[in-house]
């Protein structure tokens, strides 16, 4: 049974994994271990920063994402950047981002603040592409550029 939740502190080491791994797959990136501990913790203990959700199957969590906030003052509302994408390499393709998109959406849909969801995905990463476009999301409008320090 696949069960779709909002994480808690005990989540986290599960999280951790996944981040470290999502960066060194996505973008051959090997992170700081205590950066990523440090900065998962920050969420759980300050919620303004994002919400994580999870997806359990027989009480192994399989996949996380993170949600954070971004205010539109067009839409008088706050749209949820879907983040940190990450679902165990033998879970793929089964159905469960749909899962995790679903419960978003749906939160979104009833919430009489959230507009919408946005997300951003590596330009070479086909596959993420794919699965954002089968489930009605679009890459049509927006460019992302970014500015990062090292």
């Amino acid at each position: 049974m696949i069960l779709v939740r909002k994480a808690n502190p005990y989540d986290a080491p599960d999280i951790i994994e996944f981040q470290i791994a999502m960066a060194l797959e996505t973008e051959n990136l090997s992170l700081d271990r205590p950066t990523v501990e440090k900065g998962v913790a920050a969420v759980f203990q300050n919620p303004s920063l994002g919400d994580y959700y999870v997806v359990e199957a027989d009480g192994l969590v399989i996949a996380s994402l993170l949600t954070t906030f971004e205010w539109s003052d067009w839409r008088n509302g706050t749209v949820l950047w879907i983040q940190s994408v990450y679902v165990r390499k033998e879970w793929r393709g089964q159905g469960v981002f749909t899962c995790l998109y679903q419960h978003i959406r749906k939160h979104v849909e009833t919430s009489e603040t959230l507009r919408g969801i946005r997300l951003y995905a590596d330009k070479t990463n086909t596959g993420a592409h794919a699965v954002y476009e089968k489930m009605g999301m679009s890459a049509e409008r927006y460019q992302l550029y970014e500015w990062l320090k090292n």
